[in-house]
């Protein structure tokens, strides 16, 4: 309901960050800078974001210095993948793609979370 005074989203826009329950807790409608930014509260939003940009920063700096150290000891190094999807190259295209590779639904089904990490 009176969605076009909404910034002129759509009433589909304004409802694809929707929360649903179930999700997996890396699902971005899980943000909290997000939730806090819905509801009003701009300060409060704007400091979670801050504190969650930098958590990836250390996240990034701590996968770089893995790989670094890895380099140095001349032993494997696995980088980061993601859970669900691998890259691809595209048979008609040629370009890599993200090809859905499975376990989320399944995961979703049995509200299995376990192997996502803490991003938020």
């Amino acid at each position: 309901k009176y969605a076009e005074n909404m910034y002129y989203f759509s009433e589909l826009a304004l409802t694809l960050n929707a929360p649903e329950s179930g999700t997996a807790p890396t699902d971005s409608r899980r943000r909290p800078d997000q939730r806090l930014m819905e509801n009003g509260r701009w300060d409060e939003a704007n400091a979670e974001k801050q504190r969650l940009e930098e958590k990836q920063r250390i996240s990034r700096k701590r996968r770089e210095a893995d790989a670094a150290r890895a380099t140095e000891d001349g032993t494997p190094y696995d980088p980061y993948k993601p859970l669900w999807f691998e890259r691809k190259k595209d048979p008609v295209t040629q370009e890599l793609a993200h090809v859905y590779k499975g376990g989320y639904w399944e995961s979703k089904e049995r509200q299995d979370w376990t192997l996502c990490p803490d991003i938020f």
